[in-house]
């Protein structure tokens, strides 16, 4: 394999997609389409994918990696095929990003008549049949639905001569590794094979070491703002504890009045409760999860990209391969496990040199990974203040004055001047403004910001104050810690010590009360006790439920703390 990536020269002068050697039938498409110029992405795996050349390609979503892709395969298919058999398989993690890059296919190959068919579980199976037994050159499948068909002997792939693997890094994470294995032994071995990622992990490496041959490959970096210009994708992070995040998102979102957003979540149950609680603010927000069937899923979609909804609110599996044009935001509610997945959710939005803004929602024990996504992505993740009542009020008045000037520089007005003319001869022509004003502003936002309350604003510690813990290890003496309104802290004679690690104070607690997890605060862990921020409410019943039980084989004092 080759070992040194092919970046591309900033210094030289973009080719149009006319000097990449593409046919009229293309060159008509693409120019149908308002495609000027090529990405970097596209200018440097055409060529090679041109010429016959496996290919190992990384490079950021939203970079135009289905086109660097779908036009060189779309170029080398014969104008006289005599087979129904594909001639290329694309696997893709997705059912979502399945149908994309069929659509993809369609809109480039129209002139060429190219036959291209999405395969994925949840459609009907029998529709899939038929047209595969009609005669098929693209094949675009995610890797279970693949097997069903090669299985049953209605996918017959001898005559494949090119194999794409797009976002394998999501396939592997997804566990379709040994689905991909089974279907690369059903193809041709002289085969051109192209693999595209959007990052690089040993197992991707792996991967392409076994079943690529002398590939080229091609490094796409991130777009890098100029010196003093703004970035592309805004990434800015919020400290709040866990029993306020929901409030801190309606807020955050208020303030930044997203064009369509993102929230992505932990779990289907999180998903849900988190759209209740967001329509129950007013958004139009739609829930988008795996235990949806394709039909509910495809209708979810369906009202975000047509704006009848205007907030997504998703787990990771179910978000993948989308692309919503109109998305502006992206909302991590969690801190995400991993840079990897980071690197995925914000790719939902800056595509195609648009703006984006990525916000994640942190509880203060997360920071530290916060910094460690900083590390392995070399982008900078700004941590701001909370808006406060003051912050929505203030950005509530901007959007209204907005909508106004909006309205002088467009609206026709006429139909209201003699309302006006006539409030005029009883009321001065100011209090006349300010009245329309006020019912505009509230016609506008009906939301009341007298039932808002300010969330409590948790601050960053420096390293010089301490470990992450915030705690001298000898647990001699403890720095004060800002604590979240409504809640106590717990204090459990065990700590690092003894292993003890957060989930196992969460599994305890949660093991031996009702207490749920979503409800437990900020855990902090010293040397030799711990401490674990709980509402008052329930606190008693914590003290008595952990006094009863063991953590990590050992029983525990376990009172309020004293500090």
């Amino acid at each position: 394999m080759s070992s040194t990536p092919v970046l591309p020269d900033p210094s030289t002068e973009s080719p149009a997609f006319t000097d990449l050697g593409l046919r009229p039938e293309l060159l008509g498409a693409l120019s149908a389409l308002g495609y000027e110029e090529p990405t970097p992405i596209q200018r440097e795996a055409i060529p090679p994918l041109l010429s016959g050349r496996d290919l190992l390609g990384q490079a950021a979503t939203g970079t135009g990696k289905t086109a660097a892709f779908a036009l060189p395969l779309l170029q080398r298919m014969p104008d006289d095929r005599a087979g129904d058999d594909p001639l290329a398989l694309v696997l893709v993690p997705t059912r979502e990003l399945a149908v994309q890059v069929s659509e993809a296919f369609h809109r480039y190959g129209k002139d060429l008549g190219a036959r291209v068919l999405p395969i994925y579980g949840g459609q009907p199976i029998g529709r899939q049949l038929r047209a595969l037994d009609g005669g098929i050159d693209v094949v675009v499948a995610t890797p279970g639905r693949a097997l069903d068909h090669i299985a049953r002997g209605t996918l017959r792939l001898g005559n494949l001569a090119t194999v794409v693997l797009d976002e394998a890094d999501e396939m592997l994470d997804m566990g379709f590794a040994e689905d991909i294995e089974a279907i690369l032994e059903h193809t041709p071995e002289q085969r051109q094979t192209v693999l595209f990622s959007a990052t690089m992990p040993a197992r991707i490496d792996g991967m392409a070491r076994a079943h690529l041959t002398d590939p080229v490959r091609i490094l796409i970096a991130r777009e890098q703002p100029l010196a003093g210009e703004a970035p592309r994708v805004r990434q800015s992070a919020y400290l709040v504890a866990r029993a306020h995040k929901p409030a801190a998102l309606g807020r955050v979102l208020d303030v930044e009045s997203p064009t369509a957003a993102i929230v992505f979540c932990r779990s289907r149950e999180e998903v849900d409760r988190l759209t209740e609680t967001m329509n129950g603010r007013g958004y139009r927000a739609e829930a988008l999860h795996g235990g949806m069937s394709q039909e509910q899923r495809d209708r979810v979609m369906g009202r975000l990209r047509a704006g009848t909804a205007d907030l997504l609110v998703a787990t990771d599996v179910a978000a993948r391969g989308l692309d919503v044009e109109q998305l502006s935001h992206v909302v991590n509610f969690d801190v995400p496990s991993a840079p990897e997945s980071y690197v995925h959710r914000i790719g939902r939005v800056g595509r195609a040199g648009r703006e984006g803004v990525a916000i994640t929602l942190a509880e203060p024990r997360e920071h530290r990974m916060l910094k460690t996504i900083e590390r392995v992505t070399g982008q900078r993740i700004t941590i701001d203040k909370i808006p406060t009542v003051a912050d929505l009020r203030t950005r509530r008045l901007e959007l209204t004055q907005a909508a106004l000037r909006e309205s002088l520089l467009e609206d026709d007005l006429d139909p209201f001047r003699v309302i006006v003319e006539t409030l005029s001869d009883e009321f001065d022509l100011m209090e006349v403004a300010l009245a329309a004003v006020k019912l505009a502003h509230e016609a506008t936002l009906p939301g009341s910001d007298e039932a808002e309350e300010e969330i409590p604003q948790v601050a960053v510690r420096s390293p010089r104050e301490g470990r992450p813990s915030g705690y001298e290890s000898r647990g001699e003496r403890r720095p004060s810690r800002p604590r979240t309104a409504g809640t106590t802290q717990v204090f459990i004679g065990v700590g690092r010590r003894a292993g003890v690690r957060p989930q196992d104070l969460v599994g305890a607690i949660t093991g031996e009360t009702g207490v749920r997890g979503r409800d437990i605060g900020s855990i902090e862990i010293a040397d030799r006790f711990s401490l674990v921020e709980v509402p008052v409410a329930v606190a008693d019943e914590v003290i008595a439920g952990l006094r009863g039980s063991t953590i990590k084989g050992r029983k525990a004092t376990v009172r309020r703390d004293r500090s």
